[in-house]
């Protein structure tokens, strides 16, 4: 018999049961609770889980917060939404009950190592259960899943049977490391590409410093961070300077702070996680004035690809967002949908209607060809 229970801290579930559903993850059971202790404003934290007697069978993150409905919105439909809000102020925020993490990329859900494979849809459809009642007994009537990833079938198919609407997500995108040098890579790519980057190599260069302890940079870090964020239309979560601290504390040699220094001064960071397959970039904050001198940004692609060739590391997985300097740098793109239902028919009919309008690619051509070629 299965017993179906939400927590609201990931201590509350064995570390090893945890990490046996989630066996090749780097955000496993240490970076949820880094996550946790970091105190990132506005979420509350849920993990639900499934046992049969004290066996743990499956498992997912969750979350609650007030959410924006033109989070993803760019261009003309960040301003009609900015005009609804002048008018409306509450018109687009709502209370959101979510499966998955505001500091993931996928809403990974995991099952026991040891189960069967055809024993994993009844546990999926399982858990979108649990999260309805959970959400219920919060008075949250929005229930979203948060990046479900097409490598994930079952997942997706869970979410289709459950009623849920669907509208595509932010695609992650990656880049397979085969090259034997970054001089090899530069030829993979298009003429114009390799010229500036080539251009890049050869100007000023940059320090760069790999740390795993931040403490005394952190008041320059978070100035950087905040600097990036101002710049940014996709802004869903704050993090704060805890989520820096706490990430490399707990996940040892799994995470690391790439830092770029301009003589005395740290004009660039880079958050990643990594293991002996991929290194992932979660966060890269910068100063604006001397990116347009120095190239930044490229700079630190070009450091973490040398890195994974130098490592034998076969994948670089680089997030959600630049989609435009992605897709000339050779990345590929795995396509995530976002599911979404209402317990309110009135509003869930609303949402239908909107999500024609607040779709992420409607207003951005690069996000648009990247979800194209999502695979």
């Amino acid at each position: 018999m299965i017993t179906a229970l939400a927590f609201s801290t990931i201590e509350a579930i064995d570390r090893d049961a945890w990490n046996d559903c989630f066996p090749d993850e780097l955000e496993n059971w240490d970076y949820y609770r880094a996550v946790e202790r970091a105190g990132v404003a506005g979420f509350q934290w849920r993990y639900l889980a499934l046992y049969e007697g004290e066996l743990l069978k499956a498992a997912v993150v969750a979350f609650t917060t007030a959410y924006s409905l033109d989070t993803t919105v760019q261009g003309l439909g960040k301003r009609i939404s900015q005009r609804l809000r002048h008018w409306w102020p509450n018109l687009l925020d709502v209370r959101l009950y979510a499966l998955g993490s505001p500091v993931a990329e996928q809403c990974h859900v995991g099952t026991a190592s040891h189960l069967p494979a055809d024993q994993r849809p009844a546990l999926l459809e399982q858990l979108l259960t649990l999260a309805r009642n959970d959400a219920d007994q919060a008075g949250i009537g929005l229930l979203a899943v948060k990046d479900a990833s097409h490598r994930d079938p079952q997942w997706m198919q869970a979410c289709h049977d459950a009623g849920l609407q669907s509208m595509p997500g932010l695609p992650g995108a990656e880049l397979p490391i085969s090259f034997g040098s970054v001089d090899a890579y530069l030829g993979s790519l298009g003429k114009s590409t390799r010229k500036d980057l080539r251009r890049t190599l050869r100007g000023q260069g940059l320090r760069i410093e790999w740390r795993r302890s931040v403490d005394d940079l952190l008041p320059r870090m978070m100035e950087l961070y905040q600097a990036t964020l101002t710049r940014s239309d996709l802004t869903f979560e704050r993090l704060p300077p805890g989520y820096f601290r706490q990430v490399l504390e707990h996940l040892d040699q799994r995470a690391a702070c790439v830092l770029y220094w301009l003589g005395d001064e740290l004009v660039a960071f880079n958050l990643v996680l990594l293991d002996e397959t991929r290194l992932v970039d979660k966060f890269f904050a910068h100063d604006l004035a001397q990116t347009r001198e120095h190239n930044l940004y490229v700079r630190s692609w070009l450091a973490n690809v040398d890195y994974c060739i130098e490592q034998g590391i076969g994948l670089y997985a680089c997030g959600q967002a630049g989609y435009a300097s992605k897709l000339r740098l050779g990345c590929s793109f795995i396509g995530n949908t976002v599911f979404f239902g209402h317990r309110n028919r009135l509003l869930d009919g609303l949402l239908r209607l909107l999500k024609l309008f607040i779709r992420p690619d409607r207003s951005d051509p690069a996000m648009a060809a990247a979800i194209s070629e999502a695979r």
